[in-house]
């Protein structure tokens, strides 16, 4: 039961993307800032690998979050840290973005729900 009660704790979603797909999701509403604390990235073409491994590790230790959304272009580069993320929650979703189009050969949640399935 007190797992079940953690379940609910889990508010929010966090976002790690380039500045559209960041900005559009800010816009619907997903934003949270408490102190120093975000619950969104916005990567460009500057933005240093370790910064992002540093979020998405950040998101997933995060008890109030419950889903992420990553744009699959972003995720490509931090793909191990995806792959090696096994638990329920927070779930992990790839997006595409603007400028990059979705690639279904690359998403981590299809490839699992594919090897469920034995395809």
């Amino acid at each position: 039961m007190a797992q079940l009660a953690s379940f609910k704790d889990r508010n929010f979603i966090a976002v790690i993307g380039d500045e559209d797909s960041v900005t559009g999701l800010l816009l619907a509403g997903i934003g949270h800032v408490n102190g120093p604390k975000k619950n969104f990235l916005v990567v460009d073409s500057k933005t240093p690998i370790s910064k992002i491994e540093d979020a998405f590790i950040e998101f997933t230790k995060n008890k109030e979050i419950a889903i992420i959304l990553i744009n699959q272009h972003v995720a490509n580069d931090i793909r191990q840290l995806l792959d090696d993320h096994d638990q329920a929650f927070p779930t992990v979703l790839e997006i595409p973005s603007k400028d990059h189009p979705y690639d279904p050969e690359k998403d981590s949640v299809l490839k699992r729900v594919q090897r469920l399935f034995g395809e």
